[in-house]
């Protein structure tokens, strides 16, 4: 630990630990935070209070004539004035300097020293200062020494309510962000995720001012170089699908695509564990040990061990670890520039193929859509998969409209010759609570064919109704469900479905239809 002062932010009363080491944050939730523990693999197991998931509805980001007009405001980026960003801030700083003890973490955000960020960090919980030196670039002691001032600080008073008698306060919980200030304040929650998912805005915002596509992906890389990328939103299998043996991990989360290839933003991973098995996702399984935090997960209280199906205190439960806990993460986490794109969506009517070949406009078209559906527990409110669709894969952490990450994609899939896959991980042979769900080792062996090239030349035939080309086989994978609709015990039901989708997406699409050329507006389905 160094010594720092935050006089600046106009905190002086709190005695400040910069930095810790894992251990003494482990002693420090062990000692002040409620329900902390340690499990027999020596992960550390935290209570993240009522909120278990983000709360998009109570984010903010502050209007200002220098980012207004690059801003989308609407539902994901709502406006917040200056003044009441300060009353929150100030807030939270007094909530702060009462506190007998603060953690501040310095880090980095992005693995390409020439686009990486500074990152403090400011919190009152030992929890969220060892998740963020988990999921931060974490400096070495010359660059510590060397850190100097920040590119953004979070002000983390997570445990301090907001006060619903400020302006524009919708609750108790306020996640306000502001460009200029480079500052995001925290109140009401003390859900971790919402740091990472800040600093994911803030580098969807500034990065693609430098000719950098940010992207909600995941990232692994095959012996021969061949990177590939996946789209998806929480829970369609972005970090079990990368964390692949065979191939080296670049991140699970969060990317840059820039003129030089691609970067991890993050120095950890953030992987959903409810289900979790050491036979099914054996990397992520065993990273969870000693520096690991375990968000929310139930446990035994005298052999310590975790019962990773029990959701009675949330589904999202969540394990975040150093990245070089997986054992075949690539170091530094930087790649060439993909060789395939994959979305990844998890279809809850059922109607989706489990594999499909994108032309570059359905590419287009899918990636501004963003079809998946909600998973339970990833969101407050959300009890079970809803049909969603968030453009780019990640509305909530878009800062520009979708159309500005559409066309750097677009652009980078032709400089390079990637091919782009939709392969669905949901459900066959009827909507949620009537089918099945894929199976892991169903979708392991598609994208095992995409990564080695055996789908490559597999006769395809055109889904009438989509349009896109669907494989008609597929090695290893088992049963005839590559063709969606004679899994369904009745035919015309599943036309019945697949129509109502495609409505749902040409009424979805609506609000992009000015903003793009007419070869993506007709990719969509009929």
């Amino acid at each position: 630990m160094t010594e720092l002062s935050l006089e600046r932010y106009n905190i002086t009363k709190p005695k400040v630990l910069r930095n810790a080491s894992p251990a003494v944050l482990y002693e420090g939730a062990l000692t002040h935070e409620t329900g902390s523990a340690i499990t027999n693999t020596g992960a550390l197991v935290v209570r993240s209070g009522e909120k278990t998931g983000r709360s998009p509805g109570d984010k903010r980001i502050v209007e200002h004539p220098d980012s207004a007009g690059d801003i989308w405001w609407g539902e994901v980026n709502i406006k917040l004035d200056e003044h009441t960003f300060l009353v929150n801030r100030v807030r939270a700083i007094d909530y702060l300097n009462v506190c007998d003890r603060i953690y501040v973490v310095d880090g980095y955000a992005g693995w390409d020293p020439k686009y990486r960020i500074k990152v403090r960090v400011i919190c009152a919980r030992a929890y969220h200062a060892l998740f963020m030196h988990n999921m931060l670039m974490r400096p070495s002691r010359t660059e510590l020494e060397n850190f100097g001032e920040p590119d953004y600080t979070i002000i983390n008073a997570g445990r301090f309510p907001a006060n619903l008698y400020t302006a524009k306060m919708t609750s108790t919980t306020s996640v306000n962000l502001s460009f200029e200030f480079r500052e995001m304040v925290i109140l009401g929650t003390e859900y971790a995720g919402e740091m990472k998912k800040g600093i994911f805005t803030v580098l969807n915002y500034i990065l693609p001012k430098q000719n950098v596509l940010s992207m909600h992906c995941s990232a692994n890389v095959g012996a021969k170089g061949d990177t590939a990328l996946f789209f998806g939103l929480s829970g369609t299998g972005k970090t079990t699908l990368s964390a692949d043996p065979q191939r080296s991990l670049i991140g699970d989360d969060e990317h840059g695509w820039s003129d030089r290839g691609i970067f991890n933003f993050e120095g950890g991973c953030y992987a959903k564990c409810i289900g979790l098995s050491r036979a099914r996702e054996p990397e992520i399984y065993n990273a969870i040990r000693f520096g690991t935090v375990l968000e929310n997960v139930v446990f035994d209280s005298k052999t310590r061990v975790v019962n990773y199906d029990d959701d009675a205190i949330a589904e999202n439960t969540r394990a975040a670890y150093p990245i070089e806990y997986i054992p075949n993460a690539q170091i530094p986490c930087v790649s060439g520039h993909p060789k395939n794109i994959i979305f990844l969506t998890c279809d809850a009517f059922g109607v989706l193929p489990p594999v499909s070949k994108l032309t570059p406009a359905q590419a287009m078209y899918h990636f501004i859509s963003g079809y998946t559906a909600k998973v339970a527990g990833t969101e407050m409110g959300i009890t079970e998969p809803q049909a969603s669709f968030s453009a780019c894969f990640g509305a909530p952490f878009l800062a520009w409209h979708p159309g500005k990450y559409a066309e750097q994609l677009a652009k980078k899939i032709q400089q390079h010759n990637s091919d782009v896959w939709l392969v669905n991980t949901g459900w066959s042979g009827g909507g949620y609570g009537v089918g099945k769900r894929i199976t892991l080792t169903n979708t392991r062996s598609i994208i095992r064919a995409i990564h080695n090239g055996a789908l490559a030349n597999i006769p395809c035939e055109t889904d009438p109704r989509f349009g896109f080309s669907v494989p008609k086989t597929c090695p290893d994978v088992t049963g005839s469900i590559l063709s969606p609709r004679t899994t369904w015990p009745n035919p015309a039901a599943y036309d019945a479905r697949a129509a109502h989708l495609a409505r749902l997406f040409k009424e979805n699409f609506a609000q992009f239809e000015d903003g793009v050329r007419d070869e993506i507006l007709h990719a969509g389905p009929v």
